[in-house]
């Protein structure tokens, strides 16, 4: 799975608008609008993305 691909389904299952979980993943309410239009997450972004999404 990409990182994204977890994110939509985190999103989908919480209910949780795209500019929140970005907020309160990485301090970056465009996080995944960004990620839709071709950011690279470097290894930090990816990790904390990740701890969010175990976390709930």
């Amino acid at each position: 799975m990409t990182l994204l691909t977890d994110i939509d389904r985190y999103l989908r299952r919480t209910g949780m608008p795209e500019t929140k979980f970005g907020r309160l993943a990485v301090r970056d309410p465009r996080l995944v609008h960004d990620l839709r239009r071709g950011r690279v997450p470097g290894p930090s972004i990816c990790a904390r993305v990740a701890a969010m999404l175990e976390q709930r």
